[in-house]
């Protein structure tokens, strides 16, 4: 059988369209890599905010208020996605605002943390309401019994991405340093470099990818919003009836907390505790999104052989491993060991989590569940970061006892997944009633 089979596809998608799909995680791929993991998040802890005691817990409120924000909007706006058919248009929106917040974050100067902050929480939610959306559109793409190998497909292709930004971002960083030119003025050329890359390969998808939904008659009738609020409302009352979805939901919390702790904080624990220079974490940031790029292409291949419970359950044993030997590392080296673990850990862990909730989505819900199942993410975006910014502050920049803790995160995980039944849960979906 081909690597990339039509047979994974569902009738009458073309292998083309799919690679539409999939640019979209190439593209946004280079805002979390460059500025949310690599460069900016480092740059706001050192430069800006120039190693204030409070500076990381700064960084991760501002994320953690723009996921807040995407927590109680996103449900609604992919509930209203479905019913006017809009997916395609409302990603277009979304995608020009995190690219115009990208590259307005060149004017964040040091001293100016509240303007950094500001830029972060605009960015970050423009960039989540497109995660969202491309994915709901996963299980249009794709059949029942190949969820895992296409999001894969989608998922490893994006950490290439994530590369392709930062290692021209690398290159520049590198030849500025060699000028002596300072970080206040080659981190703001990355930011933009990170923002073209982004919309450039963007046009792709909208070039490639097709709005296969139809408008509900109902959303016409009673104007878009106030429908989707009437389904939103509905879908939970029906909670039961969807329960393995919930639990779903419940585990993301935990374990995704934990991914969004490696994200967003990596760089800053590897400069910080384990005494890695800028180009050093920003080589070891490479390295990690090549091993996430073949975790989450090989692991979806695996998860539709295996299961998704099993797959997604093994996963999480990695990033246990990986917080213990993050927190006992000495060295560089002892550190690039836990690196290697997370990034094949990273990728299979979010490309089977994505591809789980659509087999628990009905159909002419996608957008919706997909919202929903982005309020799970963005919690989850919520408590790791800013428990892990907490726990350092609180215990005088203790960044060990905080990765330490963030194991607990993919433990509880870990037994929230044993109650989730796959077929059961298929079946709810399969069964729903159109809305």
């Amino acid at each position: 059988m081909a690597l990339f089979s039509q047979d994974a596809l569902n009738p009458g998608v073309r292998k083309r369209e799919v690679f539409g799909w999939a640019m979209y995680d190439f593209a946004n791929s280079g805002y979390t890599t460059v500025v949310i993991t690599a460069v900016f998040a480092a740059y706001f802890v050192g430069g800006i905010a120039q190693k204030a005691e409070w500076a990381t817990f700064a960084w991760t409120l501002a994320l953690s208020i723009s996921y807040a924000i995407v927590m109680l909007t996103m449900p609604s706006i992919g509930a209203y996605a479905d019913l006017r058919a809009a997916k395609k248009r409302l990603l277009m929106i979304v995608t020009a605002g995190c690219v115009l917040g990208t590259a307005a974050l060149a004017l964040a100067k040091p001293g100016a943390v509240a303007m950094a902050m500001l830029l972060i929480i605009v960015s970050n939610v423009f960039y989540s309401y497109g995660e969202s959306l491309t994915a709901a559109f996963l299980p249009e793409l794709a059949h029942p019994d190949s969820l895992g190998k296409v999001s894969g497909w989608g998922w490893g292709f994006g950490y290439f991405g994530g590369m392709l930004a930062l290692g021209i971002c690398l290159g520049y960083v590198l030849w500025a340093q060699g000028q002596k030119i300072p970080a206040s003025d080659f981190v703001p050329v990355t930011m933009l470099i990170t923002a073209v890359l982004y919309g450039a390969a963007s046009l792709v998808t909208f070039r490639l990818l097709r709005e296969r939904a139809q408008p509900n008659p109902r959303a016409l009738q009673e104007g878009g919003f106030a429908a989707s609020l009437h389904r939103l409302k509905r879908t939970f009352a029906d909670a039961r009836r969807y329960r393995d979805f919930m639990w779903l939901l419940a585990c993301a919390v935990f374990y995704q907390g934990g991914v969004a702790v490696a994200i967003t904080l990596a760089a800053i624990y590897a400069e910080t505790v384990i005494g890695f220079q800028p180009q050093e974490t920003m080589v070891l940031i490479f390295v990690l999104n090549l091993a996430a790029a073949a975790g989450a292409f090989a692991w979806g291949y695996l998860q539709d052989r295996i299961g998704h419970k099993i797959a997604l359950g093994s996963t999480l044993v990695g990033w246990i491993l990986t917080c213990v030997i993050a927190a006992l590392s000495a060295t560089k080296g002892q550190f690039w060991w836990a690196a290697a673990i997370a990034g094949l850990c990273m990728g299979s862990s979010q490309s089977a989590g994505r591809a789980m909730a659509g087999m628990f989505a009905p159909q002419r819900q996608l957008a919706e569940f997909y919202g929903l199942w982005t309020f799970a993410v963005r919690l989850s975006s919520i408590v790791g970061p800013l428990t892990y910014g907490a726990i350092t502050w609180a215990t005088g920049g203790n960044q060990r006892l905080a990765i330490l803790s963030t194991a607990a995160m993919f433990v509880v995980g870990l037994v929230l997944l044993t109650k989730i039944d796959v077929q059961r849960g298929r079946a709810a979906a399969l069964q729903a009633q159109p809305a």
